[in-house]
C-alpha cells in the first residue's frame, strides 16, 4: 500500500507552482504592437467611413416582397390546427373506384338514361392512421 505524501510536501508542491506562474512576464506571454483597438478595427481591408458601411449593408439587403405574396410563401410552414391534425391523425389511402353504367331505360315512363361514369371510394367510412403509426407500408 502507497503511502500518501506528508502535508508539508503538497504546501511545498504548491508555493512551486504559484511562484513558477507569476514568473512569467506579460509582456512576453502578450505581446502588443503600436496599434490600438480602433486602428485593428479600421484597417486595411476593413469598411472604414459611414459611407462605405451604407453601401456594404445594401448589397446585403434583400428587396421586400408585395405582401401578399409573403402571406402566401409563409401560410405553406405556418402551424394552424388543421395542419396539426392531418400530420398526427393522417387518412389512410382509400382508393376510388370508377363505375361504368351502361345505357339503359329508368322509370316507369321508360326514359333513357346515357352511359356515364361515377367514382366512389372502397371503403365506407374514412380511416385515420393512429398518431405514431407507420404509412410507409401502406
Amino acid at each position: 500500500m502507497k503511502a500518501l505524501p506528508s502535508p508539508r510536501w503538497t504546501w511545498i508542491s504548491l508555493l512551486c507552482l504559484a511562484l513558477l506562474g507569476c514568473s512569467t512576464d506579460k509582456d512576453k506571454l502578450l505581446p502588443h504592437g503600436d496599434q490600438t483597438m480602433l486602428d485593428v478595427w479600421n484597417g486595411p481591408g476593413s469598411v472604414g467611413t459611414q459611407a462605405q458601411l451604407q453601401e456594404a449593408r445594401s448589397e446585403l439587403r434583400r428587396p421586400v416582397l408585395e405582401p401578399e405574396r409573403l402571406i402566401s410563401d409563409q401560410a405553406s410552414y405556418t402551424r394552424t390546427a388543421a395542419n396539426e391534425i392531418r400530420a398526427q391523425f393522417p387518412r389512410l389511402p382509400n382508393p376510388d373506384l370508377v363505375m361504368y353504367v351502361y345505357p339503359h331505360l329508368s322509370g316507369t315512363q321508360q326514359a333513357p338514361v346515357p352511359g356515364y361514369s361515377t367514382v366512389f371510394p372502397l371503403y365506407e367510412k374514412v380511416q385515420y392512421a393512429l398518431p405514431g403509426e407507420r404509412l410507409d407500408d401502406l
